[in-house]
């Protein structure tokens, strides 16, 4: 038995540790590192129907406990990602999930009707939580009806397994997350960054151009086993959690706040060997703390609701 596999739909995960979207682009730099066919799966980064540049610079700045992006969804597009990107990713064994973003609803649904027909796609991250563009992103995140509509219009086009991505960037993320399982999500995936600012003392401006950023880190992982407590105790679908993971002590605490799976984001920046180390840690953590399997541990932490 492989203590370690988790089946969420459309993904049977030898592993539950894959890099979040936006800290891992689409895995060409760290192949140099390790084989990608050690991770669970991979959340490739935000692809749109059109090739984006981005925000201006700078567009990155470090936080005693974390770091703020505003990268704003720069990728070559859908073009692009479907006749290079995704098939260079074909020789691996893993699963990909296509984060997949637009600026108006035709937008993601032309995109999500695409992209699942790669061969190695076997899931789509739905992004409406994106703190960092002007257009699109959280505006479809924030509002329960809007994100009910979105995963509706997808789910009619999508090939594969829709899990929607969702802001803490709100006032009460409870009835987002059940407008989006209403709506038809097979999953739910979460958190994305927290909206956040610097300032330059001797500019006396915001360090970064786009003013505001998203923060991550070691920060938020509060936050997030917070709200993904919170969410687990309303909708029956799975969540892939991520916020802050650096150690196999969060990937378990991530499990036990209600996750089924687990990505890391910035620790990628400072360790990009950190996924291959959680999944080769993660056993002799389970043992220590007499976790015999993941799925039995996803199973107790659902039973402890009812």
């Amino acid at each position: 038995m492989n203590r370690l596999a988790v089946k969420l739909p459309g993904l049977n995960l030898k592993n539950p540790i894959m890099p979040a979207s936006g800290c891992f682009g689409f895995g060409k730099e760290y192949s140099k590192y390790y084989d990608l066919g050690l991770l669970g799966a991979i959340m490739a980064k935000a692809a749109t129907s059109e090739p984006r540049f981005g925000n201006p610079t700078p567009r990155v700045a470090e936080t005693p406990s974390g770091m703020l992006n505003a990268i704003g969804l720069q990728n070559p597009g859908l073009e692009v990602i479907m006749k290079e990107t995704l098939p260079s990713l074909e020789r691996y064994d893993v699963p990909i999930i296509a984060n997949v973003a637009g600026s108006t609803q035709e937008d993601y649904v032309a995109v999500c009707a695409k992209i699942g027909d790669a061969p190695n796609v076997h899931a789509i991250e739905l992004n409406i939580s994106c703190p960092n563009v002007k257009h699109g992103g959280i505006a479809f995140g924030t509002n329960p009806d809007v994100a009910y509509e979105l995963t509706q219009a997808v789910k009619k086009v999508a090939k594969v397994p829709v899990y929607v991505k969702l802001s803490p960037n709100v006032t009460d993320i409870v009835p987002i997350a059940e407008a989006i399982e209403a709506g038809g999500a097979d999953g739910l995936t979460m958190i994305n960054t927290l909206l956040g600012m610097r300032i330059d003392l001797k500019t006396r401006k915001p360090i970064l151009a786009n003013q505001t950023g998203g923060l991550s880190g070691p920060a938020v992982k509060p936050v997030a086993i917070r709200l993904i407590h919170q969410v687990a105790q309303v909708v029956n679908i799975p969540i892939i959690g991520m916020g802050g993971v650096y150690t196999v002590d969060d990937v378990l605490e991530m499990f036990m706040a209600g996750a089924s799976a687990v990505a890391v984001g910035t620790a990628n920046f400072t360790d990009p060997y950190i996924c291959p180390k959680l999944i080769e840690q993660l056993p002799l953590r389970m043992d220590e703390l007499g976790i015999e399997s993941l799925e039995k541990l996803i199973s107790e932490v659902k039973g402890a609701r009812k």
